[in-house]
């Protein structure tokens, strides 16, 4: 069978040439429904979905990308003829020696199927933003393969502390990640994105290594992944941060400082040793400044040099400062969150008070993802509603797979 990530491999070597085309295809077929500044970003993502590549979650963020981009831009059944014409021209003439006849029917089977998906995204997800560029003003590295990376978008970004949103360099167009602001939204509208370089990753390596001050990144549309306050009424809190799951477990710290109602905040970060624990800065003036309520605790599990207190594995120490009625918020690899459904529940942590980071990696991450952005919609809906305003949110049609 011919190779369809291959061809485009290739194409996508000249990713603005492509792109161009690929626009000027549809308007000279009087296709007027895409941006021209938006046009590469469409079709990368669209080819990286069809092409089928990248992780279970990185296809998901593509997506959430690609379904609001449709929704926004008004498109409709009818319209994936000329869209999937458009690919297979675009494919045909950039791709080279890549390209193969039978690659044809391929692809356009293929774009009709990326955009029966993308019509469904775009059911459960709602009006909203879409994509918007922002410009990289500093990449801080804190530590062995981390790295801070503060974004000014060009559009302010519209998110609640706990959310993740795609997030794709240029440099490897149409691949998306998922990545949770640090912190609440700041005046200034600056987004600040902690970033591991995953061993044989092909994203996050580029991010950490590569990506450099003044280049753009291209931002999609924030979703729901199960951390979000609301669903903790006013319980005290209880949050275990692995890795750079410290991001949106910190921004949560913040948005309980930014509205003080009295609850007690307890988080537990966790590190393979001290020189691994790469916010430690950050985590000291949350601690000095909110130390009426709040209590930060490392967990090293490979550090024999720290007090006993902090030598342990992540999950066990957030256990044993477990109080009965607190809210438990767990971030971090899907390893993490596996052992967290698994070993929690086990140890008397109640149900109702568990909320774990969405992987993507389990088909009830993706029916928890789509039920949560239908219940944001809906929440968006009300609060329209009940201001007497009405509403064009449309109504979820139908679930995203």
């Amino acid at each position: 069978m011919a190779d369809l990530g291959k061809s485009l491999m290739v194409t996508l070597g000249a990713p603005d040439r492509a792109a161009g085309h690929f626009w000027s295809f549809m308007e000279d077929r009087s296709v007027r429904l895409l941006p021209h500044q938006f046009a590469a970003v469409f079709f990368s993502t669209l080819g990286q979905l069809v092409a089928g590549r990248g992780d279970p979650a990185g296809r998901r963020a593509a997506l959430a990308v690609l379904g609001r981009m449709y929704r926004r831009f008004g498109l409709q059944p009818y319209h994936g003829t000329a869209v999937a014409a458009a690919l297979v021209d675009t494919v045909r003439r950039f791709s080279g020696e890549g390209w193969e006849p039978e690659l044809a029917g391929q692809w356009e089977v293929g774009c009709r199927r990326a955009l029966r998906l993308a019509e469904r995204a775009a059911g459960a997800l709602g009006d909203g933003p879409h994509v918007t560029f922002g410009e990289v003003e500093a990449c801080e590295p804190l530590s062995e393969g981390v790295s801070v990376l503060t974004v000014r978008p060009m559009r302010r970004l519209r998110y609640v502390p706990g959310q993740a949103m795609p997030v794709c360099t240029p440099r490897l167009p149409g691949l998306w990640r998922w990545y949770s602001p640090a912190s609440v939204p700041r005046p200034d509208g600056r987004v600040e994105f902690h970033v591991r370089a995953v061993p044989g990753g092909v994203v996050s390596p580029v991010l950490v290594e590569r990506v450099a001050p003044g280049e753009l990144l291209w931002l999609g549309p924030a979703s729901d992944v199960g951390l979000s306050l609301e669903t903790a009424g006013d319980a005290d809190l209880l949050l275990a941060a692995g890795g750079t799951g410290l991001a949106p477990l910190r921004a949560l710290v913040e948005q309980v400082a930014a509205s003080p109602g009295g609850r007690r905040v307890t988080l537990v970060v966790g590190a393979r040793t001290l020189l691994d624990l790469y916010d430690v800065v950050a985590l000291d003036k949350l601690q000095q400044a909110h130390g009426d309520w709040l209590t930060v605790v490392p967990a090293l599990s490979n550090d024999r040099d720290v007090e006993l207190a902090a030598q342990g594995d992540l999950l066990s120490l957030a256990l044993y400062h477990h109080q009965p009625g607190q809210a438990f918020y767990v971030c971090g690899s899907p390893r993490l969150i596996e052992a967290a459904r698994n070993r929690l529940p086990a140890a008397g942590v109640a149900a109702d008070s568990l909320h774990l980071a969405a992987t993507f990696h389990r088909a009830l991450d993706s029916a928890l993802w789509v039920a949560r952005q239908r219940s944001a919609s809906a929440a968006r809906l009300g609060t329209v509603e009940a201001a007497g305003g009405g509403s064009s949110l449309g109504q979820p049609r139908g679930d995203v797979p």
